[in-house]
């Protein structure tokens, strides 16, 4: 019994979702070491994936539109067999970056390179498939398979990190995808030469008779901003919460996971989308999240709830809006190509334009306005007391977003952003007189006294491993190495027959290091600063013979897992002195980052200590985990160290190498 067509449609479409939004994190992650590890690298292979999208929309259109079934079945078949061509997806080492490249055009180079046309390719299974169903049914709504293609990129999303991630390395991942995709390519072209066949009689009568004219520009004009508002919501909700609440581990996956939610249910229930419960909610959520965005004291517990609830309310109303006005079949794909251009057109401003333009995280007041705004505009005139609310909402949003950039600006000294983030010079009052600080986000990159601008701070007190390790090095002319800048504390213990290099992936945090701290002026030792990843430079320096190495360019609580892994440990064993000491900063609220080091110090027979520095009540001086590594056991008996260095337990779990990482087993 020949298997029916819809089977063969929703297989296709689901095998498609699940190898477009799996191959997401397997990218991200292959090309991740080369970029600093900076969660920006995520924003930018989202505003790729949105741009292909669109892309493979428009093509999906303009098939389905001017070309008859069978040359659509020719076409498609025809350039799915091209893109075997490009297989595996493993991105070509040439594109690593030296240093000074724009990382933003490097990356999408990159994508479209190594994953271009099978993505573009995937992207357009959805609104094909849908459309080749309604011909050959006659018509029939083929909206549930877009729900269907939805909860494939749902299920994608929550496998990776939970039974993907854990379980295989990344070039399994990638060697895995191919050979789906090489099976996702078969069922495509089966299911576009089944779909050239001709409708039956009735179907034919029933299509027929259910022409309907184009839809004014006044409906495509609203989907293309319904599409748009929850994409910039997306991605300015993810930046709020990744660097302005709280870098936590996987926490980027959950507003994405809510977007996707909204889709599902929107598209896949009249019932729901009809519900006019969620325009209620929607401008209750949108206040809700004009006011929690200018408390800056909002605890995590509280404010990550708050802010995705807020955003999966506002996705509903949006996406409610946007079912509720799909048109009839025959113009579903002209509808997902406006769909997919929203998408784009919202990832576009929040991860390209934003960056560049706006010099804090301004994104999200500016889209909770602009959906208020659009709120206000769908629902006026339907009842006065609504109307009232809904104005109100709208003039909150806008105050609250003047009141975030006003408050933005009076609070520093000195701001910017770029690829890597907002940077703000903030000043502060202590018990020991004025100091500033650098601030990423909500990550303290170091801070410094003004009246005693000797003491050290942050994570470099006396007690600190990088100070106690550095004490340990009774030898002349010491060759220090540091990866990350921050303010450049390190360098108040330097003496004056020392030598400094440090690596700094970040140009506007080697400016604010320079013009608005002392540290590197008063430093009585030469030094120089080498602009890009740290990992990256050392790879195409000759050994540098570094007595000490230290290893803290950790973005707060985001890791760089490539700083961490054994390839990385490897390469920074060629730049120490047979005697030499690494020092690695494992100081995290959320994961335990000494047992990692522990063991991939120890596949490179490495002795291992931790130095754990407790708060000592100095506002400016932070509590720190330190772990120390070095050829020989020896130099832990060093006065500076015999005292304060402890054994690690050895770790149990596998370990982390480029390929492999697991972020799960290492959770608090």
């Amino acid at each position: 019994m020949p298997v029916p067509y819809v089977w063969l449609c929703a297989f296709s479409v689901t095998l498609s979702a699940l190898l477009l939004f799996s191959v997401q994190p397997v990218l991200a992650k292959l090309i991740l070491p080369w970029f600093g590890g900076t969660a920006a690298v995520w924003s930018v292979c989202i505003f790729f994936f949105q741009g292909m999208l669109l892309a493979g929309y428009g093509y999906a259109h303009l098939l389905a539109r001017y070309l008859t079934p069978r040359r659509q079945a020719l076409v498609h078949s025809s350039l799915l067999a091209l893109s075997l061509l490009a297989l595996p997806i493993l991105p070509n080492a040439s594109w690593k970056p030296a240093g000074t490249e724009d990382p933003l055009l490097r990356i999408l180079g990159l994508l479209v390179a190594s994953i271009g046309g099978p993505y573009f390719l995937l992207a357009a299974t959805s609104p094909l498939v849908q459309s080749w169903y309604a011909r050959r049914e006659g018509g029939a709504l083929p909206y549930r398979l877009f729900a269907l293609s939805n909860l494939a990129s749902l299920a994608a999303l929550l496998a990776y990190p939970v039974l993907i991630e854990p379980r295989s390395t990344a070039r399994e991942q990638a060697t895995l995808w191919t050979a789906l995709y090489i099976l996702c390519a078969l069922a495509l072209s089966l299911t576009a030469w089944l779909g050239h066949a001709a409708p039956s009689a009735s179907a034919t009568t029933a299509a027929a008779t259910q022409r309907t004219p184009a839809p004014p520009w006044r409906d495509r004009l609203q989907w293309l901003l319904l599409s748009a508002l929850p994409s910039a919501l997306l991605l300015a909700v993810t930046n709020h919460l990744c660097q302005n609440v709280a870098a936590i581990p996987f926490l980027w996956l959950l507003p994405l996971v809510l977007y996707l939610a909204t889709f599902i249910l929107c598209f896949d229930s009249e019932r729901l989308h009809r519900w006019p419960f969620w325009t209620f909610l929607g401008a209750a959520a949108l206040a809700a999240l004009s006011w929690a965005e200018l408390q800056a004291q909002l605890p995590v517990r509280a404010a990550i709830p708050l802010f995705l609830a807020g955003l999966f309310a506002a996705c509903m109303y949006c996406h409610s809006q946007l079912a509720a006005r799909k048109p009839a079949a025959e113009h579903l794909t002209y509808f997902y190509l406006m769909i997919s251009l929203g998408g784009a057109l919202g990832s576009l401003a929040v991860g390209m334009l934003a960056p560049r333009f706006l010099r804090g995280y301004f994104e999200l007041p500016l889209a909770l306005a602009l959906c208020a705004f659009t709120l206000l505009f769908l629902e006026y005139r339907k009842h006065i007391v609504a109307d009232l609310a809904y104005t109100g909402v709208a003039i909150a949003a806008v105050v609250g977003a003047g009141a975030t950039i006003l408050s933005f600006e009076g609070s520093a000294l000195a701001s910017g952003r770029n690829f890597y983030g907002v940077l703000r010079v903030a000043p502060s009052e202590t018990p020991r007189g004025p100091a500033l600080t650098l601030v990423h986000g909500s990550v303290n990159h170091g801070s410094q006294y003004v009246n005693h601008p000797k003491d050290t701070t942050a994570y470099y007190t006396p007690r600190s491993g990088a100070a106690l390790a550095l004490a340990s090095l009774h030898r002349p002319s010491r060759r220090i190495g540091l990866i990350g800048l921050g303010v450049g504390v390190l360098a108040a213990y330097a003496k004056p027959d020392d030598n400094l290099r440090f690596y700094e992936i970040n140009p506007l945090v080697v400016d604010y290091a320079r013009t608005r701290f002392r540290f590197l002026s008063d430093c009585p030792a030469p030094y120089d600063i080498v602009l890009g990843d740290g990992r990256m430079a050392l790879e195409r320096e000759r050994p540098n013979h570094f007595d000490l190495l230290v290893v803290d360019a950790f973005s707060g609580d985001s890791i760089p897992v490539h700083l961490l892994s054994r390839e990385a440990l490897q390469l920074y064993l060629t730049h120490l002195q047979p005697g030499g000491v690494l020092a690695m900063h494992v100081s995290n609220l959320h994961l335990r980052l000494a047992p990692v080091v522990e063991g991939v110090g120890r596949t490179l027979g490495l002795h291992s200590r931790l130095i754990a520095a407790p708060r000592n009540g100095d506002p400016l001086q932070s509590p720190s985990e330190w772990v120390l590594l070095s050829r020989h056991e020896e130099i832990f008996s060093q006065p500076a160290l015999r005292s304060t260095a402890r054994t690690l337990i050895a770790s149990t779990h596998r370990p982390w190498t480029d390929d492999y990482n697991n972020l799960l087993q290492v959770l608090r």
